[in-house]
C-alpha cells in the first residue's frame, strides 16, 4: 500500500531534500510539495495526503495555526512537524493541535520513515532530543500541577513510560508489573484523562502539564 506524502516549507533546498530522501522508498509517493500556507489550503482542495510533512515557521500563516485548520477540516489527515526550534513549547503548541509528530529537520531517512509508520499505526511520534526534553520537565511539572494529584504515583509511572513510546511488556519490564496491570493502569489513564487511546493520553497530559 502506497503512502501518499505532501510537504510544505519555505525553503526550497529543505522540499527537494526531503523529496531526494524519500524518492526510492517504493511504498511513499510524494503527491506535492507547497511553499506556504495558502498553497497548501488550496492544493488540499484537489487532493489529500495521507500525511503532511509541515514546517511550522512558514511566511504567512504560521505551522500551529495550519495545523489546526488543516486537521479541523481534515480529521483524518496525519501531520508531522518538521522544525529547527528546539524549544519544547513549540512541540507542546503543535501537539495541542493534534499533530501527530514532531521532528528536528536534521532527522535522517531511518527515523523519518519510522515517523511515518507510527504516525500511520495511530501512534505518536517524537524525536528523541525533543522527548528527552519533555520528560525532563516531568518532575518539575508534576510538582506544581494540581492535576497530577488525579493520577496515582504508579499511574503516572505508566504514563511516563507510555511517552516514551515503551511497549506493554517493555513497560511491564521497566516497572515490574505483569503485562495486565500495566494494561489496567492504562485504562485508569485514558478514563481520568478522558482520552481514547495513546495518543489522546499524551495530547492531554501534555495539555494538563502532566508532562
Amino acid at each position: 500500500m502506497t503512502t501518499r506524502i505532501a510537504i510544505t516549507d519555505d525553503h526550497q533546498m529543505v522540499l527537494k531534500g526531503l523529496e531526494t530522501m524519500l524518492s526510492d522508498t517504493k511504498e511513499i509517493k510524494i503527491v506535492a510539495t507547497y511553499n506556504n500556507a495558502q498553497t497548501t489550503i488550496n492544493g488540499f482542495e484537489n487532493e489529500v495526503p495521507d500525511v503532511l510533512l509541515l514546517d511550522i515557521n512558514l511566511p504567512d500563516i504560521n505551522g500551529i495555526e495550519l495545523s489546526k485548520t488543516l486537521l479541523k477540516k481534515y480529521p483524518q489527515l496525519k501531520i508531522i512537524a518538521l522544525t529547527n526550534f528546539e524549544d519544547i513549547s513549540f512541540a507542546k503548541r503543535m501537539l495541542k493541535q493534534g499533530v501527530h509528530g514532531y521532528l528536528l529537520k536534521n532527522t535522517d531517512k531511518i527515523e523519518l520513515i519510522e515517523a511515518l509508520k507510527t504516525v500511520l499505526s495511530g501512534e505518536l511520534y517524537l524525536q528523541k532530543d525533543i522527548q528527552r526534553k519533555l520528560l525532563s520537565q516531568t518532575n518539575k511539572t508534576a510538582s506544581h500541577s494540581g492535576l497530577i494529584t488525579k493520577l496515582t504515583r504508579r499511574e503516572h509511572e505508566v504514563l511516563v513510560a507510555i511517552s516514551e513510546e515503551l511497549t506493554t511488556q517493555e513497560i511491564s519490564e521497566k516497572l515490574f508489573i505483569s503485562p495486565k496491570t500495566v494494561e489496567t493502569h492504562r485504562m485508569n489513564i485514558m478514563s481520568k484523562l478522558g482520552a481514547k487511546n495513546s495518543v489522546g493520553i499524551i495530547k492531554i497530559a501534555i495539555e494538563r502539564e502532566l508532562l
